[in-house]
């Protein structure tokens, strides 16, 4: 049956007379609904959600992937029997985001009450580092219960939560913890033209040597977070066998400077973290003025709304590194994992938005029988928050546990004496932190040799 011009005509006409029937608030309303439902869409596919996929799985969570070489015993021996690391990490139900989850860390995180007694720890060069040990009724003065070393990320210290999590619960554990803050950090000025970078090993190096020399019976045991991560296995690397560390962990390592500096440069979430990270570095130039105007260049300091404008005119004129890509490259701790000798844990998320995945050195990681490399899909940026209540962080289980397998196995690194460290980067420019510092005194930071000055402490 064909209809006519005049009857389409008509059906149009009464369609159109149907519709303004309805009241002009209910358009308002439709309107409304589907501008919410556009903007909660866009919302959540920005911030990366998962919650609807994590409910249809009955937040079960995902099982840790593990990357290792076939005759490891670091997994076989230790992380095998790791009960934590097997199982399943299932994010917090109303957290169900990398950003969400690093965002609430920053600016909440749960930790828990933690008490420090500092000590002021005075480096050859003149330095000053604060090293703040967690004062805890469960901590053993046995000398040989364990002691852990944590290294704090780009702008953190003592005070940050996730560094509090860690602090607490290890030392729950009973084992002596520490917190070598960077220079500069932790309330304590810069008291040498030496500053810290991304990098740079030799406080760590310093520190863990002295450690060491006071507490001969006590295994030490490294965690690095974040930068602090980059910073604890080039360390490792460099050293080789040549370090009396026992063990360490590596959470949320950047790996490769030049990557990580390409990758948070990209997408606006990523650009965001980029400014807030260089307004921290800005916050801490501030905090040391004297010095940075002296030898940086402090105006373009104080314009820097990026980790590259801020390494440009401060971190590569102080450490006297040609250029900004020449310093991430020679300070990439991916290019010394081959080297480490001591059994070494590193965590991811593979939803990190601050330090992708792609910067990860898979194949080194499995060539080396002394690591094992442990990815979670989801986690964000040292969060991993778990519970409905997110008042613990996963990685702060897994990081105890692993430590307490491997203090309890036949496979803890011991020192051997070698004859040089592994320089696996041999440049003029590849030299810094240091200004100004004569040869011995850097001798004298290498061979470690603490005064009466490194026994200064202060509650």
């Amino acid at each position: 049956m064909e209809l006519d011009s005049s009857t389409t005509s008509n059906g149009y006409l009464l369609l159109l007379k149907g519709l303004s029937l309805i009241p002009i608030s209910h358009y308002a309303f439709a309107f409304i609904t589907l501008i919410i439902f556009l903007l909660i869409s866009i919302i959540y596919n920005s911030l990366e959600i998962h919650f609807f996929q994590d409910l249809f799985s009955g937040f079960s969570g995902s099982p840790v992937q593990f990357s290792y070489n076939s005759s490891s015993q670091i997994y076989h021996a230790v992380v095998s029997n790791c009960r934590i690391l097997q199982g399943n990490y299932s994010v917090t139900p109303w957290l169900s985001s990398p950003h969400l989850q690093t965002i609430f860390l920053n600016f909440f995180g749960n930790p828990p009450t933690v008490k420090y007694k500092r000590q002021l720890f005075t480096t050859s060069d003149g330095g000053t580092l604060a090293l703040d040990w967690v004062t805890s009724s469960d901590v053993s003065d046995d000398e040989s219960t364990p002691i852990v070393v944590l290294i704090p990320g780009l702008t953190s210290d003592s005070s940050s939560p996730y560094l509090k999590h860690l602090a607490y619960h290890t030392a729950k554990r009973g084992w002596k913890v520490v917190v070598s803050n960077h220079r500069g950090f932790g309330g304590v000025p810069i008291t040498s033209d030496c500053f810290y970078n991304s990098g740079w090993t030799e406080d760590t190096r310093t520190v863990v040597n002295y450690l060491h020399k006071e507490n001969p019976r006590a295994p030490l045991f490294i965690v690095g977070t974040s930068i602090g991560a980059n910073i604890l296995v080039k360390y490792l690397g460099e050293d080789g066998e040549n370090t009396p560390v026992a063990g360490a962990v590596a959470v949320c390592s950047p790996w490769d400077l030049l990557i990580g500096d390409r990758y948070i440069n990209r997408a606006p979430m990523q650009k965001l973290y980029n400014k807030a990270l260089a307004g921290g570095q800005r916050d801490y130039a501030k905090l040391h003025q004297p010095q940075f105007s002296r030898l940086a260049n402090w105006e373009g300091i104080e314009k820097s709304l990026s980790v590259r404008e801020f390494d440009e005119h401060a971190t590569c004129m102080v450490g006297k590194y040609e250029t900004v890509d020449t310093y991430y490259r020679r300070c990439s701790s991916s290019t010394y994992v081959q080297s480490v000798s001591v059994p070494l844990l590193c965590i991811s998320a593979l939803d990190d938005p601050v330090c992708t995945t792609e910067a990860i050195p898979w194949d080194e990681c499995k060539a080396n029988k002394n690591i094992v490399l442990a990815t979670v899909k989801h986690g964000g940026h040292l969060a991993f928050f778990e519970g409905i209540t997110a008042s613990s962080l996963w990685w702060v289980r897994a990081t105890n546990e692993f430590l307490s397998v491997l203090h309890s196995s036949h496979y803890m690194h011991e020192q051997k004496k070698i004859s040089t460290p592994n320089t696996l980067l041999d440049s003029s420019i590849d030299q810094g932190p240091y200004v100004n510092v004569t040869e011995d005194g850097m001798v004298a930071a290498l061979n470690n040799e603490p005064t009466t000055d490194n026994q200064k402490k202060y509650r």
